[in-house]
């Protein structure tokens, strides 16, 4: 009689956690006995089945971000998350890098919850800035010499208003910043601020890189962004 192989799971679930699966292999010839087969090596799972979370480890902060497929509204999440705000990154970035910062961006592409700053150092060079969304701490910072926009470096050295004290004018009366993006592209430079408040809103602004004044993206702004949102879907 052909003997056929079970592999018991409950065995391996037992040992899972201890980061080695052992295969049982039990015969169904009526005789009830079991023989152990070679253990088998599982690596350890980079998310938490249970929570549907993931652990920032190797000295960063404790903080934990839902599956980004977890919903929809993965900005408004990463706001209420982040404990570091928009301007003191800004200010964190440019202890690391002397020099100004163009652009901030919350982000959770990998495993926690970091800012990711551009600043135009003080050596004329281009500086990536990863910064620990939980404690301001710098994670990794490079050269980038991908792209150099004459004009960009020109409306930073123009600016009175840095990107951290538009993160400031833009929190104050829209919530929690976001991003902040230097946007040369216009007639006339100007900070682009996108913010998330506490119902769960989120608000495209803009900030007078001069006067530091605040206003709201143009009507025809808006409906840009909607036409291009339409055209990802």
């Amino acid at each position: 009689m052909k003997r056929q192989l079970i592999i018991a799971t409950a065995a391996a679930a037992a040992l899972v956690a201890a980061g080695t699966v052992t295969a049982v292999a039990v015969s169904n010839d009526g005789s009830g006995t079991a023989r152990s087969g070679a253990p088998v090596t599982a690596q350890p799972a980079a998310h938490d089945a249970g929570s549907g979370t993931a652990q920032v480890q190797d000295g960063r902060s404790s903080i934990r971000m839902q599956d980004d497929d977890a919903n929809g509204q993965e900005d408004i999440r990463e706001a209420r998350t982040a404990k570091v705000t928009a301007s003191d990154a800004a200010a964190a970035a440019v202890k690391a890098v002397p020099g100004t910062v163009a652009g901030l961006d919350l982000d959770a592409d990998r495993p926690g919850l970091v800012w990711d700053a551009d600043v135009l150092g003080k050596d004329g060079k281009w500086h990536e800035v990863t910064l620990d969304a939980g404690n301001a701490r710098v994670l990794n910072q490079h050269i980038d010499n991908e792209d150099d926009d004459a004009r960009e470096r020109a409306a930073l050295h123009n600016a009175r208003t840095d990107a951290g004290a538009a993160a400031r004018t833009a929190a104050a009366s829209h919530g929690t910043v976001t991003s902040v993006e230097l946007d040369d592209d216009r007639a006339k430079a100007v900070w682009e601020v996108e913010t998330v408040t506490n119902d769960g809103k989120e608000h495209k602004l803009l900030v007078d890189p001069q006067s530091g004044k605040l206003s709201a993206v143009p009507a025809h702004d808006a409906d840009d962004d909607n036409d291009d949102d339409g055209a990802d879907d």
